[in-house]
């Protein structure tokens, strides 16, 4: 009988745990300001890579990748001055952020002022009272010793308008244009090969034309004349020649299975200069490219048709 309280407290007491296992309240969701991680935890902002500056006229930055080859043919410039001019001990050393002469240094042409005489004063000119009385019968002769007369001293009878010119003695050009080296005009081009072309000039994805032919075909100079370079030292062109014309115009010959001209050679045009091929390139190609001041222009403008 002693037995009968507790089985009733038991009983009650699991039924108070059974009630509370069914009623059990969830906390409520409080929602907080989201705290700021600390400093060494939170992840480094994106970093925006700021657009190069322009360097300084006649100055180049080296950037990541560059050769001084390549920075040579992008300025259209012998690499060998670009040594010269930066007083380079190795060609093949140069470092990002380093900044190169592209440019030869130009000269300051002094400006003398020369005096300007002042004006006779009225009372120094004598006035003309009376008329001549040295006339001539009309002559040539007497028409140019008038005119030498009248004119004013230092003056020249024989007006010619000029266009302007730089210091250097050069017809200056607008502002805008590309400058071009005086005779660039007389200068005769010719295809550098026979062949079919199968990439046309893009400035933005092929700097030349594409010619296709085969291989040990031959590939001349499209014009006359000095080899600036010759070798592979610029990676994607193979083995590559460069020709320069004048002071503003190069061509190029890229993908050579052999060269058969050494820099400095003059060349005339229509010279065999190398044999084509596939050097760095998925075909047998001649990639040929013209540059004006060292911008790729498209060939086919100094082309002739064909």
């Amino acid at each position: 009988m002693k037995q009968a309280p507790r089985l009733a407290l038991l009983t009650i007491f699991l039924g108070l745990v059974a009630g509370c296992s069914t009623t059990t309240r969830q906390a409520p969701v409080v929602e907080r300001p989201a705290t700021q991680a600390p400093a060494h935890t939170r992840p480094a902002p994106a970093r925006v890579e700021e657009a190069p500056k322009q360097d300084e006229r006649g100055m180049y930055t080296v950037r990541k990748g560059d050769t001084l080859l390549r920075i040579a043919l992008d300025f259209g410039q012998n690499y060998r001055d670009l040594v010269t001019w930066n007083n380079l001990a190795n060609p093949d050393d140069i470092k990002v952020g380093q900044v190169l002469r592209v440019n030869p240094v130009e000269r300051a042409t002094a400006v003398t002022t020369q005096p300007v005489p002042m004006p006779p004063s009225a009372g120094s000119v004598p006035r003309k009272t009376e008329p001549r009385a040295d006339k001539k019968p009309y002559s040539e002769t007497a028409v140019a010793d008038a005119r030498k007369d009248t004119a004013p001293s230092g003056a020249r009878t024989d007006a010619v308008i000029a266009a302007p010119t730089s210091a250097a003695g050069n017809a200056t050009v607008a502002a805008g244009s590309t400058a071009a080296s005086p005779g660039d005009e007389k200068l005769s081009w010719m295809w550098p090969s026979d062949g079919r072309i199968i990439a046309t000039f893009d400035e933005g994805r092929n700097k030349g034309i594409d010619i296709a032919g085969k291989m040990g075909q031959q590939v001349v100079a499209a014009g006359a004349g000095k080899v600036m370079y010759a070798g592979s030292g610029i990676r994607g062109y193979g083995n590559l020649v460069i020709v320069k014309h004048s002071n503003s115009l190069l061509s190029a010959y890229a993908h050579n299975r052999k060269i058969v001209v050494k820099e400095g050679d003059n060349v005339a045009k229509g010279q065999m200069i190398a044999e084509m091929g596939d050097s760095d390139a998925d075909l047998v190609k001649l990639h040929f490219e013209i540059r004006q001041q060292g911008k790729p222009v498209d060939p086919t403008r100094f082309l002739p048709g064909r």
